[in-house]
């Protein structure tokens, strides 16, 4: 089963047919899929499944706090089921594609005290960008 699988159904949601497709093609590490991607991966396992099915579900689990929405850019927002593993993005500049990092040290920590203006911190979103392999090979 997998581990967003294994999250909902530790907080009682109520796993449809539908959610449990839609939990199922966002399984795996650096999963970053659009909306669209995602529901064209559930329709290939669940041929009846709607678009707005996969538009409400998915704001469920970002609701739940079981997913994060990626906003990058001017492109679609991607949806990242790793919500419980501290971590950041790399993003190609060209091709959109993203991977998750785990750089060492904390950023929460690194921001000096000078440089907050008071702020308590809560929590950080780095991006890296630069081009993946495939695209600096073309």
């Amino acid at each position: 089963m997998s581990d967003l699988l294994e999250r909902l159904r530790g907080r009682g949601w109520r796993m449809t047919a539908q959610r449990r497709v839609v939990a199922e093609v966002l399984d795996g590490d650096h999963v970053h899929l659009t909306a669209d991607e995602v529901h064209a991966r559930a329709v290939a396992k669940l041929p009846e499944i709607s678009r707005a099915t996969v538009y409400n579900t998915l704001g469920e689990m970002v609701s739940l706090g079981e997913v994060i929405e990626v906003a990058t850019d001017k492109r679609a927002k991607r949806y990242d089921p790793n919500a419980h593993r501290p971590h950041q993005h790399l993003v190609c500049a060209r091709c959109g594609a993203i991977r998750d990092v785990h750089p060492s040290g904390n950023p929460l920590t690194d921001l000096p005290d000078s440089e907050r203006f008071g702020f308590t911190i809560s929590d950080v979103e780095v991006t890296y960008r630069g081009v993946c392999p495939s695209c600096a090979a073309a």
